[in-house]
């Protein structure tokens, strides 16, 4: 019997509302190393269950994030194939001391019963971003991936997606829960705005985010019409002749990031596919106009489109070009976008996950 459940309660029963839980998340991915936003994800909403006063342990490849409040176990893995055999350490592990395991991935030889609620979160589909990835090694190691999220999804007690679309590779999963954000973090500060018009990017340079595309456009198509205007890019790949108005942040803290939210005045992301996009929401947060591609995710959150300008990527450079120029515009998809992102607040996530955790 789990310590703390009252007396008389059968093995393997939730635990019940009473008391705290001693919750292990896992994720290979954490943001003290990596710049997946799934690790970012986690790190948040490990920071508010821990806040919220349960043990919380969340095992990963990364090493710890620097004042993190909730415990780490490191689980460091060297060579090829790292994730596939990320998931066979954690078979290897004892979890029996927890009342719940939540998988942000790699669960999926975890098919015998080891905690008494088990829950997996699917961050979008491999399967999706097979079809876009470039490079034949690349399509089938997400084809792989894939079909891992596919036993994981049968394995777990309870699993969730965290956009609809992500439904129409795992029609069996019934519920959507979104990433959270800290709106108390990202939010609006009109006194904040810069004095020039400035587009603000957090991605890669290289690969699916499409930051090289952006700046190509950018340069061409709204550096013309905006001479003035600059192009911020939180990327840690940016090259060194990334070329006029464009300028390198780098990796930014929480607190830097969210003043660059306050500061621009359009932000863009023109992935090609995003199973959510937390940075759309962060953006949204801070009273940002968004411009996008049509991906899943951003049509998702950005409520099919109603709530910002979704855009071609062959277009996202005279549509950033025409809301720079129009106040009444960008004042309008910001104040839309506010109402929106009372969808995705991290403390309307979190309580959705703890009543799965509790559930029977």
């Amino acid at each position: 019997m789990t310590p703390g459940t009252p007396p008389g309660t059968p093995p393997g029963t939730p635990p019940g509302p009473a008391r705290p839980l001693r919750i292990a998340i896992v994720s290979y991915y954490l943001p003290s190393t990596s710049k997946q936003g799934i690790g970012y994800q986690v790190h948040e909403l490990a920071t508010e269950l821990a806040r919220r006063g349960h043990d919380v342990t969340v095992l990963s490849d990364c090493p710890p994030v620097d004042g993190a409040v909730y415990g780490h176990r490191h689980l460091r893995m060297t060579g090829s194939l790292r994730t596939f055999r990320f998931a066979l350490a954690l078979r290897r592990l004892d979890l029996s001391s927890f009342d719940v395991l939540h998988a942000w991935g790699d669960d999926y030889w975890l098919w015998r019963r080891r905690v008494p609620r088990h829950v997996r979160t699917l961050a979008g589909s491999c399967f999706e971003e097979a079809r876009t990835i470039e490079g034949a090694k690349e399509k089938a190691r997400m084809v792989l991936l894939g079909l891992s999220e596919v036993l994981a999804s049968l394995v777990a007690d309870h699993t969730v997606v965290i956009s609809p679309e992500t439904r129409r590779w795992y029609p069996w999963v019934r519920d959507v829960v979104p990433c959270g954000t800290d709106v108390g973090r990202f939010r609006p500060d009109a006194g904040q705005r810069a004095d020039h018009p400035v587009v603000l990017f957090v991605g890669y340079w290289h690969g699916r985010k499409r930051g090289a595309e952006l700046a190509r456009q950018f340069q061409e198509t709204v550096l013309p019409k905006h001479p003035d205007a600059e192009l911020w890019m939180v990327s840690r790949d940016v090259p060194d002749d990334a070329g006029p108005g464009v300028r390198a942040l780098g990796r930014l803290s929480d607190d830097e990031l969210a003043l660059a939210f306050q500061q621009a005045w359009a932000f863009c992301l023109p992935s090609d596919y995003e199973g959510f996009g937390i940075p759309y929401v962060e953006a949204m947060a801070s009273g940002l106009p968004v411009v996008s591609t049509p991906n899943p995710g951003a049509l998702y959150v950005t409520d099919g489109g109603r709530t910002a300008v979704v855009a071609p990527l062959e277009d996202v450079g005279a549509a950033l070009a025409d809301l720079l120029t129009d106040d009444a515009r960008r004042d309008a998809l910001a104040r839309a976008a506010l109402r929106r992102v009372r969808e995705f607040t991290l403390e309307s996530v979190v309580d959705r996950y703890e009543a799965l955790y509790r559930a029977a």
